[in-house]
């Protein structure tokens, strides 16, 4: 048989190593294999992915890792545990309700391959690292997984604990150049998460690097002096959505044991108006444009790539959840972002879509938008408005339009007393997206005169609006 087509021997004898992203969270878990054998790290709640290669390679997963308590999804360990068998390992330091502890030097024999666990604290205590050796060819380590602490030019977040924040940054930096970095340059870099992801915010759109690329490229690994190193991560701005605390609650104690619906309800517009009516959180994933045409009063507008990024701050864990889409094919793309992060009483979603809703009388609101042009006419010529820039703080300090007002889109139902209610408001963003879900948040909320600018900041930087 040729090379190229070698039969994969039957009983998983050989080695894998598969990576599988969860796309919107940027979320990366590993599964390897050998010998027959298998371990998952990280995996995220829907789990029939790792069933399904266990399946492909004739293997059984017979352990489970769990780098630290994660803050941004729910961890699917139990659930795939309970389908395999698996022994589930996370770190010592901190008080799981389930699973068992491991401490440095604890190691693991998957066929061929060694686990080695490293204690690598800072961006939680109880954060562990897990070195990959192959046992059938030496004993200088292949990969890492680094869970949260070492990212592709990037390392991870130590804000979660501000009361101890050069504590947990020095550790960090122990971490990472004391432990991670000592393996040897020739080590893969397996990390937890990938751009996109509110765990850092300088990360690499490329997926795959070695310790030793990271090393000599990596902006964060260049202070190389411990007090530089603390002083640069003390003064990081990260966003903590209120989410955050209901993902370490579901890590730690275990998550509601629900499997995500195979099956959701058509809900009529009469219906879903009635539920509105008793507490159901409308939920609209179309497109920034479609939104702007016709949304439904009181509705929240997260357009479905930025649904697993903002569903977290404005939705409610305590209230179902109804689904405006822009078609069938979508539902099951919008239940498994809300799945990955613990929404699980979905009601249904609107059938025919806003334009059955129209054809019934309903009432629906617009946004009218703004094009970049025209905004840059309204800033010369002093008319008066109010230009809210939802922004991060950070992207805002970069470069800003002339007399900007920067709140950031998730704290901005926090500041709505804040905003003269008689004044126009136009929305503005990166690309108009944040902005879009800001001036239906603000609709919302009561405010007439609202309009949004598409295109936002890289419409200006097409067109040339003034830029402070």
């Amino acid at each position: 048989m040729p090379c190229g087509h070698a039969r994969k021997p039957f009983g998983g004898r050989h080695m894998f190593l598969r990576k599988i992203k969860s796309e919107g969270i940027a979320h990366l878990s590993y599964m390897i294999g050998s010998q027959g054998a298998a371990a998952v790290i990280d995996p995220r709640r829907d789990i029939d992915v790792y069933l399904e290669i266990a399946r492909e390679e004739s293997v059984n997963i017979t352990h489970i890792f769990e780098t630290h308590r994660n803050e941004d999804y729910v961890i699917g360990s139990i659930p795939l545990a309970e389908r395999t068998g698996a022994q589930i390992h996370h770190g010592h330091a901190l008080d799981f309700a389930y699973g068992d502890p491991v401490k440095e030097g604890d190691a693991f024999r998957i066929g061929d391959m060694e686990l080695r666990i490293l204690e690598t604290p800072g961006h939680t205590f109880e954060s562990i690292s897990i070195a990959l050796f192959d046992t059938a060819s030496g004993d200088i380590a292949v990969g890492v997984f680094t869970g949260d602490a070492l990212f592709i030019s990037d390392v991870g977040r130590t804000d979660f604990f501000p009361d101890r924040a050069k504590e947990v940054a020095g550790l960090l930096y122990d971490s990472i150049f004391e432990k991670i970095l000592p393996l040897g340059d020739q080590t893969i870099l397996y990390p937890a998460h990938g751009a996109g992801s509110v765990c850092g915010s300088g990360m690499a759109a490329r997926e795959f690097s070695t310790l030793g690329y990271e090393r000599r490229n990596n902006p964060v690994l260049q202070k190389t002096d411990r007090r530089e190193f603390v002083e640069y991560k003390i003064n990081e701005e990260h966003e903590q959505p209120p989410y955050f605390r209901t993902m370490e609650k579901f890590n730690q104690q275990g998550p509601p044991r629900k499997e995500r619906p195979e099956y959701l309800p058509a809900l009529t517009p009469e219906q879903l108006h009635d539920a509105q009516q008793n507490g159901l959180q409308v939920v609209d994933t179309r497109s920034p444009e479609a939104v702007a045409g016709a949304l439904i009063p009181g509705s929240i507008a997260l357009p479905l790539n930025m649904l697993p990024a903002f569903a977290g701050w404005f939705l409610s864990y305590d209230r179902p959840i109804g689904l405006v889409i822009h078609s069938t094919d979508e539902v099951e793309t919008a239940v498994r972002h809300l799945y990955r992060i613990g929404y699980d009483d979905i009601a249904g979603y609107l059938v025919g879509g806003l334009h059955a809703w129209e054809v019934r009388g309903k009432a629906y609101q617009t946004i009218p938008a703004i094009h970049a042009v025209d905004l840059t006419k309204k800033i010369e010529d002093s008319e008066d408005f109010l230009l809210l820039d939802v922004r991060s703080p950070e992207e805002y300090r970069r470069k800003h339009l002339p007399d900007a007002h920067n709140v950031y889109v998730g704290h901005l139902p926090e500041h709505l007393d804040e905003l003269d209610r008689s004044r126009k408001i136009v929305t503005f963003c990166g690309s108009g997206q944040r902005a879009l879900i800001a001036a239906a948040l603000l609709k919302a909320a009561g405010f007439e005169d609202v309009e949004n600018c598409f295109g936002s900041m890289k419409a200006c930087a097409a067109v040339g609006c003034p830029v402070a």
